[in-house]
């Protein structure tokens, strides 16, 4: 829980034990959700631009008054420049145009520059044109979140044991929207060691490709559901296969009416991809319930990434037809 009884020296020290809370109960399966809208900068990756950042300073991989040169769709961004706000580091972000309004305002509002490359380039044209910028700069770097084990590691040292601690351990199967891979990875890396036997679910929007990654079939195809998914599986270097129980997919339709009845059943105003991960835990809990998964304790555990203020330019509370045609 985010308790402070000390003033804090610096935001930094905000980052981090976020809540953990109940959602409505499916068929006497209990589903929890870690609600990461509690750190400063509003979402998860605020956990990697603390860790990442503090450790390629603490490694000399960069220098004091370097750059961070990072790509993104945004919520990495406002991490990251929360950080380097704080340790007197520059902050280029390059992100594919059509994401977030909301997040580029916020990663200027830190202090970072932005930089576009063309949508339908995508995170892997972001990547190119990061490395492009650093190259041109030797006091620059390119954290690369989608590569960079320091990724993992921040869920592994913070988000994975803030969950077996919360629950005591009675863990049944952990559910999570992938992106780069790194919040699954590191918080199922620390469940594992004090639940050996929790089934760990991956969880991709339809028209995403990283199924692929266990040999199940995907078709191809845009989807609107923000932050988790990919066209190209090799595009994170994070995933281990062999660590994931299963992947599933959540159509547009299914992220959105769920967003919606998070905010007006449950009081969560959420994104798109948090809705998503609640469609796939309710799923779970169902077939857990009905003994279709094999996991040790009746407890599904989340995490919803980031909050749904920053996707109100995108109609992500009105009608499905105007939500999805939103650019």
């Amino acid at each position: 829980m985010t308790t402070h009884h000390e003033p804090a020296t610096s935001v930094l020290e905000t980052i981090g034990r976020t809540p953990l809370v109940e959602l409505d109960r499916v068929d006497g399966v209990e589903r929890y959700a870690k609600l990461e809208t509690f750190n400063p900068g509003g979402s998860v990756k605020d956990r990697i631009g603390k860790h990442i950042v503090e450790q390629l300073l603490e490694r000399g991989s960069v220098p004091p008054g370097g750059t961070i040169v990072e790509p993104t769709a945004g919520n990495t961004g406002i991490g990251m420049a929360i950080a380097a706000s704080q340790y007197d580091l520059d902050a280029i972000f390059v992100v594919p145009a059509g994401f977030s309004p909301e997040k580029e305002r916020l990663m200027s509002a830190l202090g970072g520059e932005i930089v576009h490359v063309p949508g339908e380039d995508g995170m892997d044209g972001a990547i190119e044109r990061a490395h492009e910028i650093a190259a041109e700069d030797e006091d620059a770097i390119v954290p690369q979140q989608f590569a960079t084990p320091l990724n993992v590691e921040a869920h592994y040292r913070t988000t994975g044991p803030e969950i077996v601690e919360a629950l005591d351990g009675e863990i049944g199967a952990i559910v999570v929207g992938v992106g780069s891979g790194g919040t699954l990875t590191g918080i199922t890396r620390t469940v594992r060691e004090a639940v050996p036997g929790v089934h760990v679910v991956a969880v991709e929007p339809e028209g995403s490709t990283f199924g692929t990654l266990l040999g199940k079939s995907r078709e191809e195809g845009p989807y609107k559901t923000e932050g988790i998914g990919t066209h190209d599986p090799e595009v994170t270097e994070l995933l281990e296969p062999a660590e994931i129980d299963d992947f599933v997919t959540v159509s547009d339709r299914e992220t959105h009416a769920e967003v919606q009845r998070l905010a007006a059943e449950e009081g969560h105003l959420v994104g798109s991809s948090s809705g998503a991960a609640s469609v796939a835990t309710r799923r779970v809990a169902a077939e857990i319930a009905r003994d279709e998964r094999d996991a040790p304790h009746d407890t599904v555990v989340t995490v919803f990434p980031d909050g749904s203020e920053r996707y109100l330019s995108k109609n992500i509370y009105g009608a499905f037809d105007e939500w999805e045609g939103k650019k």
